[in-house]
């Protein structure tokens, strides 16, 4: 799971609900260094999708458990490419989901994404 950039959890669990903090595309290269990924928006959101499925997983969520999705996207004009990553994580179950513009994010990402899910305790 990639360390949060700020103070602040990555992840709560609140009763049935997982509530994730924005994930961004932070990733670890060869040598182990961690950092944004390579390759712009598509290839940033494709690790950050990864990591929220990781940070999930810390309370036992999942990717179709995800109900509601904030899509924060430093340039609109990247809309139709990110709805083509979308679907691969997003296959059967589509969460819904608000896309916003936004001027910057965290460490000059491109793309992030925060999530709630519904994942009853048992």
């Amino acid at each position: 799971m990639s360390p949060a950039v700020g103070p602040y959890s990555p992840v709560r669990r609140v009763g049935d609900w997982v509530v994730t903090s924005g994930q961004i595309g932070l990733g670890t290269d060869d040598s182990g260094a961690a950092g944004l990924v390579p390759g712009g928006t598509v290839a940033e959101l494709r690790q950050a999708l990864q990591n929220l499925a990781e940070v999930l997983a810390v309370e036992g969520a999942t990717l179709p458990d995800v109900v509601k999705t904030t899509l924060f996207l430093v340039d609109m004009a990247d809309f139709a490419a990110v709805n083509e990553v979308w679907v691969e994580f997003f296959t059967e179950h589509r969460p819904v989901r608000s896309a916003v513009a936004v001027a910057a994010l965290p460490l000059g990402a491109r793309a992030e994404v925060e999530a709630w899910a519904y994942a009853p305790v048992v």
